[in-house]
Order: C-alpha cells, then sequence, then structure tokens
C-alpha cells in the first residue's frame, strides 16, 4: 500500500507540474487551478504514503535518503499549498513543484528498505527536533523560489521589457511580502529545530556541539537567513540585494541538507 500510495503521489507531482508549467506559455488561468487541484491530491496522496511508512517503520519516516527526501518534498507541497491559498500566487508553483516532484523522484530511486532505528535516534526528540527543520527547510524553499521571481520582475522592469511573462508575475511588493513571511515562519523553526538538536545530541551522544558536518553546516545556513532577517527588521533590507542573499541561504540550505549527507559522513549520516 505504501509504494501505491508513494507511485500515485509521483504521477500526480508530475501532472501538477505539468500543469504549472503551462502557466509560463499560456495566459488562461484554467492550468493553474487544474494543478492546484491535482498538487493537493498528489498532497494527500503522499501523506497517505507517509503514514503507511510510519505505521510500518514503527518511528517518524526521516531516517534515511529516501525517506528524507519524500518527507522534504511533502512538506514543501503542504507550505506552497498554504502560501498560495493564503496570496493567490500560483505562478510561484512553476518554480516549486518541479523542484518538488524531483526531490519525489530521487526518493524514488533511493533504496526504500526500511532498516531498523538507531538507537541514538530513539528518542521524542525526533519528532520536535525534525518536523521543526523539515518546516524550515520548506520555508526557505518557498522563499529561494520567491526571490528567484523577484529577480526575473525586477530585470524586466530594468530593461521595461513588460512581455506576457512580465504580466503574469505578482508586483514586488507582494513578492517581497512573501519571501518575508517564508523568512518570518522559517527562521524561528530553524533556530527551535537547533537547540532541540543540541539538547537531543547531549541525550544521545554526551554532547551538547561535536562540529559534527552537519551541526557546522546548519549553523551555516542560520547565520545567512539571521543576516538576512537582522537587515530586513533593523534596515528595511528588501529588493535585489535580498533575493540574491535568499537564494545563496536556499543553496547553502540544500547543501546542509543533502550535500553533507553524500559528501562530508558524520553522526547525522543517512543511506
Amino acid at each position: 500500500m505504501t509504494q501505491i500510495s508513494f507511485y500515485l503521489t509521483l504521477s500526480l507531482y508530475a501532472v501538477a507540474t505539468l500543469f504549472y508549467l503551462s502557466c509560463l506559455l499560456r495566459n488562461s488561468s484554467c492550468q493553474s487551478i487544474l494543478g492546484s487541484r491535482v498538487l493537493l491530491a498528489g498532497f494527500l496522496a503522499h501523506c497517505l504514503a507517509t503514514i503507511h511508512r510510519f505505521i510500518a517503520a514503527g518511528h517518524l519516516p526521516i531516517t534515511n535518503m529516501h525517506e528524507s527526501l519524500s518527507f522534504f518534498a511533502l512538506t514543501i507541497a503542504g507550505v506552497y499549498l498554504f502560501f498560495e491559498q493564503r496570496y493567490k500566487v500560483r505562478i510561484l508553483g512553476s518554480f516549486v513543484v518541479p523542484f518538488t516532484l524531483l526531490l519525489t523522484l530521487g526518493a524514488g530511486i533511493a533504496p526504500t528498505a526500511i532498516k531498523p532505528l538507531n538507537p541514538a535516534l530513539q528518542s521524542a526528540w525526533i519528532y520536535s527536533h525534525t518536523i521543526l527543520a523539515f518546516g524550515a527547510y520548506a520555508c526557505f524553499t518557498i522563499s529561494g523560489g520567491v526571490a528567484l521571481l523577484y529577480l526575473i520582475q525586477s530585470h524586466f522592469l530594468k530593461k521595461k521589457h513588460l512581455g506576457p511573462l512580465f504580466l503574469k508575475l505578482p508586483s514586488l511588493d507582494v513578492l517581497d511580502e512573501i519571501g518575508y513571511r517564508c523568512l518570518a515562519f522559517g527562521f524561528p523553526m530553524l533556530t527551535v529545530a537547533i537547540i532541540t538538536g543540541a539538547i537531543w545530541a547531549s541525550r544521545a551522544w554526551g554532547s551538547y556541539w561535536s562540529w559534527d558536518p552537519k551541526e557546522s553546516w546548519s549553523l551555516i545556513t542560520w547565520f545567512i537567513y539571521a543576516a538576512l532577517l537582522h537587515g530586513r527588521l533593523t534596515t528595511g533590507w528588501r529588493g535585489r540585494r535580498a533575493a540574491i542573499l535568499t537564494i545563496i541561504g536556499f543553496l547553502v540550505m540544500l547543501f546542509t541538507f543533502i550535500g553533507v549527507n553524500l559528501w562530508l559522513p558524520g553522526l547525522h549520516s543517512y543511506t
């Protein structure tokens, strides 16, 4: 049942991606509405697959590459649907949903075998730490997509190229507002995730902080978003520079999530 739900999810995400990408080529709103509905169906199927996996494994399914990529995609889909409903900016899905599909494809390629949970991970802290971390990463992914749209829109304005794509994109103010909201949600979640992770590490390994590669890169990610949030709150920092730093933060976050586990093995590594 888990596999059926997962591949149904993959198929629905693929269809949703086609609908959202078609929004870039056509002026009709029909594709974006259909894309949103198919994405919602995919999200619900993904929830079902995750619940089945949880029951089969007996723990939160985030302990290997397949589970982590799948859970990350699920979180992004859920957070994106929230922001889409809140701000009615479906064109953002043309940039976010394909990434969600790629993560799900990666999860499908990775080994799916359920392995016994590492004794160090057998703790209630796994829920607070990991769910908060995934939530923060999802918010930062949405903010990365928003920042990319911001740069595209500002480029059109600078060049005075007000073509069909320009007319489909939200105003710079709307994009800036969405980006700020993503940051306002994501940064506190990442902060608490790091704190709970330190407490969990102390219980599991006897030390709050060991400069494990994952810990170090998580701290780098935190500093980037802390600088971005500080700049916005104290100096009203926004615009092109803020968008570029947001994209840099997203890339660093992505390396923290995937690259560290592949190339910098440590206590947090999984296969």
